[in-house]
Formats: C-alpha cells, structure tokens, sequence
C-alpha cells in the first residue's frame, strides 16, 4: 500500500496537525472546541456556516476531515459511537435489501443486523467470506449493502478487500469495511476498492479509553452529502466534545500504533512457543492462514490478538485470575493492555450455536496489546500461564 501522491502530506503528518494553527480569532494552536448548541443568523433568512448542532459543529467537522484525508475517502460522518456508524448505513437500506455479513463478525454487529432484520428492515446473510466460492454463491442473492471485517473480531481472520470489493461490485453491491481493530494507520479499504470505511473511534483513533464514538468514511461525495442529510434526520451525530478528544487521541495515532504492534508480535511468539496455549490467532505469524493477505493490505499486523488455552473454561478463570497488566474489560484500542473472554462478554449476545459456527470457543481469550514494557506483558501473561497449569 502507498501513501497519497507527492504534492500531498503523508497520513502521519495529517494525524498529527490535521487543524494545528488554523484559528483566525486567536491563533490558537490546538483547535478550539466549540460546545454550542446553536449558531446566530447574519439576519433574517441569513443562516451562516452553521446553524444548529445537530447539523454541523466546527469541531466535530475538522475530526472528520483528519478521518477522510486518513482514508482517502471523500468525507466523513462522526457518529455517537460505532454502533450509530454501522446503523448509519444499514438504516437506510429498504425491507427488500439485503446485507452479506461475516458469519464470524463482532457480537454487537450481528445483534444490530439481526435487529434490523427482524423487525422487517432488510435482511440479512451471514458467509464465512474466506471461502470464495460460498462467498461468491451469495452474491448470487444480490446484496445491497456486503459488510467486511478483517481482521475478525475475535478470531482475527483476514480476507482479501481488494478481491471480496470487485466481486460485490460486479454483482452491484455496496461494501463497507469495518476498519476499527487496524485503523488507516495500518490498512485503508477505500484504496482496495471498498465504498465505505466504518470505525468505532472509541478504539484506536482515539486511543484512550475515555470517548465512545464511531465514523463512516465514503469514497463517493454524494454519498457523503446522503449520510450527512441521514445523519441530521435521525440524530446520530457525535458531541462536541467527543470529537475534540478524538481529534487529540488521533495525533499520537502513529506511534501508538507503531509501539503497540512491536509487543502484540512480541506476545503472539510468546504465547506461540508455551505448552498451556492450544492455538494463537495473530496475521502476523508466518502460521497464520492469512498472513499473505495480510502483508499484501495492510502496513502492519495490528496490535490485537487471540489465543486458546489447552485447559478449557477452568484454564481461563485461573489465567484471568493470575494474569499481571491486562486488565479484564471490554472494549481494545488503548494505550493500556486488555483481556476479554469473548463467549461470556463481548459475543455473548450471538448465542452458543452462532459461536460455534463462528469458531468462537469457551477457551478463547482476546487480548488488546497496549504499551506498557514488552517484558512487563510477557511477565504478565506468565504469570497468568504458570496458573493454567497448576
């Protein structure tokens, strides 16, 4: 993958001074924050720029231009979380659309287009997309909308955008990539041909666990100006200031990323090599059946991995009892390590026959790597390890 053409600035210049210096009434530095709600006419029949919050905000406007410029894309919708992106796209479908989904995607995703699915609102189709052949057996269908996930969530699985985007496209499909676990720091599906990138910036965009926010980010600009009107109908938009510590999170977004996924490599070979883990689930292990692709799309390997224990679910209480530096949330994406048991947390929703056919065991563990000191996470997990074993 290449960066933007020459006469451009480079994604990492973006990130970080993406609005630095631009305000005209003081000359501030960082941008401001504007937190009103409402914007005063020039005079009658005399709106300005902005009128009412809902519509647009300076603040959250300038996070997404950063996001557009990041992706390549035309513009950006900030949403109020990730969740408010995906829905972005799938409200507006009608009852006869249909979506192709991963059969292995994130809980909340499938619990959104079952919902919507359920109450008439499109249907919906889940296909493991890293089988071409059903893949392609699906399109027969004539989806509107083909969402992709890659890597998965948890299983870390890769597919080929570039090769999943012109199939969908010939057979008349939209597709939208969920960018979240690799953020375009690392990979930028608008280049491989998707229409839309999908973030929960709650996650590495923002980078610090303490916004919840979301994004879309289209290749087509009168697709911008359809998700901005939607957005305005029904209320979607992220706050104020939300965005403005998106926008801060974002200016590290390189080097965190950098950090992060120097010890998620460094953690994937440990756990690798140890007897108490089963299977370990990172692209950027040469044993990773997508690890190919995953060189071939994207910059890096990312900073979020999973793994199975050999000693089932009583295997995982002793580890999350012992493990030192990963702390048991939800949630990934931040400067501190993670751990999440996806079957009783993050995936619970899908239901044991969904995770089975999704490949999601009771003895899988996720972790999002942070930047804490590699030998302090190694540390860590050892001592959670040594406790699966007693």
């Amino acid at each position: 993958m290449t960066d933007r053409d020459e006469g451009a600035p480079r994604p990492q210049t973006i990130s970080a001074a993406h609005g630095v210096a631009t305000d005209a009434g003081f000359g501030a530095v960082a941008p401001p924050l504007y937190l009103s709600s409402t914007y005063a006419f020039a005079g009658y029949d005399q709106p300005r720029h902005y009128d009412y919050g809902r519509a647009g905000n300076p603040t959250r406007d300038l996070l997404a231009e950063a996001l557009a410029k990041l992706e390549g894309g035309a513009g950006a919708i900030v949403t109020s979380s990730g969740m408010a992106a995906l829905d972005l796209l799938v409200g507006r479908l009608r009852p006869d659309d249909l979506v192709l989904a991963p059969h292995d995607c994130y809980g909340g995703t499938m619990r959104l287009l079952k919902a919507r699915a359920g109450r008439g609102h499109c249907s919906v189709r889940f296909v493991d997309q890293t089988d071409m052949r059903a893949f392609a057996g699906a399109l027969d269908e004539v989806p509107a909308l083909v969402l992709i996930e890659t890597p998965s969530n948890p299983l870390m699985r890769v597919v080929d955008i570039a090769a999943l985007s012109a199939l969908a496209r010939a057979a008349g499909a939209e597709v939208a990539v969920d960018n979240t676990f690799l953020s375009p720091a690392i990979q930028r599906p608008i280049a491989l041909g998707a229409d839309y990138a999908i973030h929960s910036t709650t996650k590495y965009l923002n980078g610090h666990s303490d916004v919840i926010g979301g994004a879309v980010v289209a290749a087509d600009p009168a697709q911008v100006e359809a998700l901005r009107h939607w957005a305005n109908v029904v209320g979607s938009a992220g706050a104020p200031f939300d965005s403005w510590l998106t926008l801060r999170g974002l200016r590290t977004l390189f080097p965190r990323m950098e950090q992060q996924q120097i010890n998620a490599m460094a953690v994937a070979n440990h756990l690798e090599r140890h007897p108490a883990v089963a299977r370990v689930h990172y692209p950027g292990l040469a044993s990773h059946p997508g690890h190919a692709i995953a060189s071939r799309q994207q910059r890096g390997f990312g900073a979020m991995l999973s793994f199975e224990l050999a000693g089932g679910v009583a295997a995982v209480r002793r580890f999350i009892d012992a493990v030192r530096f990963f702390t048991l949330a939800e949630s990934l994406g931040g400067v501190e390590s993670l751990v999440a048991h996806p079957a009783t947390m993050t995936h619970a929703d899908m239901g044991e026959e969904a995770r089975a056919a999704a490949g999601i065991s009771d003895s899988l563990l996720r972790l999002s790597v942070g930047l804490e000191a590699e030998r302090d996470l190694i540390a860590g997990l050892d001592k959670g390890l040594a406790a699966c074993r007693a």
